[in-house]
């Protein structure tokens, strides 16, 4: 098994308190360079492009050895196919009711909230760069296993990366021994020496912060933030619901405890609202789930599954964003349509992490086979970084309480009592 060194308290508690200033200043910063004007803003939105790149590809560069090397090491450490196949069993059912939980709640959010209420639509969409297409389940399944993991490692595509590594630690067994005797420590030293070498790249965390906050900001300024204010402050009321729904679940599992582990996610919460990307926040979950009491080998095991089958926030988004189009089209769909919508999506929206404005890609698969225009994607784009912030956010959390969840189950969630203000 893995024993992490935790961060210290302190160290943990100055990086949350730098990436809080990192995002005020950045919002600061951004509102001053639009306001001087394009000659300062595009030069700044290009360097602060510079910052958040740098930061994502330092992170995006980890992922791929770490999920391999955890989920490895997690199975090969569960013993044996029968207790990875119980684990994965309840874990992928409370993903599914977490999913369905989610798009329940964006569907009866809009349908109250009535957000595309008053909206002008585009006459055209153009080129928004995104991919088109109906979702064909038969080329979801054979994208599911990759042709070579080193192809799959390369693109950073979990899916293929958690399907192969399942795969192996499954293998281990089989292969005698001596092989576990071999692979096992290794497996286990290398997630060891990926999580430090993140806490070495988290260092460069609020820099990133602030130049992905101050970039947008600078780019689209206070204006865009007064026109989508109230679709933005219904979107993100509707996610604080859905938090509220997630921390009810968890609770009847965790009891009390489960404000703890909010206390403990704050931080990766934080940086995944700041950046927008799961990835750079996958390793830091890890470290503050082990501090929690869930064990690495459960963490190692459902945090990769999580990544590619229990994104609450963006599932979420799917049934909002749909029922806001249609709302800004002024078009009428019954609820049994609504309901045929909300079991596609369930559907549609497994296995996307990772692929660029997944969200958006998906909505854009689904909304063509329910009538509505394509076009009314123009109306998101233009705020899509904000709303991904808060759907990040909330995929981090879903995924923190999932691998608390399973360790519960399992009997292996271990009692360690949080220091004061911790």
């Amino acid at each position: 098994m893995l024993i992490l060194a935790h961060p210290s308290k302190s160290n943990a508690n100055h990086r949350t308190r730098a990436i809080v200033v990192a995002l005020a200043l950045g919002v600061v910063a951004g509102l001053v360079l639009h306001a001087v004007g394009p000659a300062a803003s595009e030069p700044a939105a290009r360097f602060a492009s510079l910052l958040t790149g740098l930061f994502l590809r330092l992170v995006r560069m980890i992922i791929a050895p770490l999920v391999f090397a955890t989920l490895v090491s997690g199975i090969g450490s569960l013993g044996d196919g029968a207790q990875v196949l119980r684990i994965g069993g309840r874990i992928l059912l409370w993903f599914i009711v977490a999913s369905f939980l989610s798009l329940v709640t964006g569907l009866v959010a809009a349908n109250l909230l009535q957000p595309g209420s008053g909206f002008t639509t585009p006459l055209s969409v153009g080129d928004l760069g995104l991919a088109h297409g109906h979702f064909d389940p038969v080329e979801f399944v054979l994208h599911v296993v990759p042709t070579s993991i080193f192809d799959a490692m390369g693109r950073n595509d979990i899916l293929q990366i958690v399907v192969f590594s399942i795969l192996f630690g499954l293998a281990l067994p089989a292969a005698g021994k001596g092989a576990q005797r071999m692979i096992l420590p290794w497996t286990g030293e290398l997630a060891r020496i990926m999580l430090r070498m993140t806490d070495m790249v988290m260092y460069a965390a609020p820099v990133a912060v602030f130049g992905s906050v101050m970039g947008s900001v600078a780019h689209s300024g206070a204006g865009i933030l007064g026109t989508f204010g109230l679709f933005l402050c219904k979107f993100y009321g509707t996610l604080g619901v859905l938090w509220v729904l997630l921390t009810s679940m968890t609770f009847c599992v965790l009891g009390r405890r489960v404000f703890a582990l909010a206390r403990l996610l704050v931080q990766p919460i934080l940086l995944g609202f700041a950046t927008a990307s799961s990835e750079s926040v996958y390793p830091l979950l890890v470290e503050r789930l082990e501090q929690f009491g869930v064990p690495d080998r459960i963490s190692g095991f459902v945090l990769p599954l999580g990544y590619s089958f229990n994104l609450d926030g963006s599932v979420l988004f799917q049934s909002f964003g749909a029922l806001f189009i249609a709302q800004a089209y002024g078009i009428h769909m019954p609820m049994g349509q609504q309901i045929a919508m909300v079991l596609v999506m369930m559907l549609s929206s497994k296995g996307i992490a990772g692929v660029p404005r997944a969200a958006l890609v998906t909505l854009a698969a689904v909304m063509p086979q329910f009538g509505l225009p394509e076009a009314g994607l123009a109306l998101i784009l233009g705020i899509d970084h904000f709303l991904d912030m808060a759907r990040t956010a909330t995929n981090v959390l879903g995924n923190g309480y999932a691998a608390a969840v399973a360790a519960r189950w399992e009997g292996a969630l271990e009692s360690r009592p949080l220091a004061e203000g911790e």
